[in-house]
């Protein structure tokens, strides 16, 4: 790997189990072949003059109020919500400060492997995500709780 590779790289810091990286793969190719029929349309709220899911708000606000300031997110694709205008894991991201690397460790703690954890080094900033596709509103819960309690 050349330099300029390895600085766009993603080192993930999460651990999970082999058998969870095969049903991750198998649930991604089970949401690829089924039918997307739109439920209902996404819900956005505005935030910092920006819209985002309306699920993850109450967890971006616990995560401000623990001292993580957050920069990109998305709830994600729920067999409820409209499927073609989310991201298929529900996310955050954050930068890496000495306070997201303690908030990092404790969500892990707190999550175990419901939560994948990336590390992007080129851009200094953390990926939090659902480990599984259609455990997003339990993502958000669980990272709101997770921050809550840091």
């Amino acid at each position: 790997m050349t330099n300029a590779q390895h600085e766009h790289a993603e080192n993930i810091i999460s651990s999970h189990s082999r058998e969870r990286w095969i049903r991750r793969k198998q649930e991604l190719a089970v949401w690829v072949e089924r039918d997307k029929l739109v439920k209902k349309p996404k819900q956005t709220v505005g935030w910092d003059d920006t819209a985002v899911d309306a699920e993850l708000l109450p967890a971006l606000q616990a995560l401000r109020r623990a001292g993580i300031q957050t920069e990109f997110s998305c709830a994600g694709v729920s067999l409820l919500d409209e499927p073609f205008d989310h991201s298929l894991y529900a996310y955050v991201t954050c930068e890496r400060t000495r306070r997201a690397d303690q908030f990092v460790q404790h969500a892990i703690k707190q999550m175990r492997h419901r939560l994948l954890v990336t590390l992007e080094p080129a851009n200094n900033r953390y990926d939090l995500s659902s480990f599984f596709i259609m455990h997003n509103r339990s993502f958000c819960l669980q990272l709101e709780r997770a921050a809550r309690q840091f």
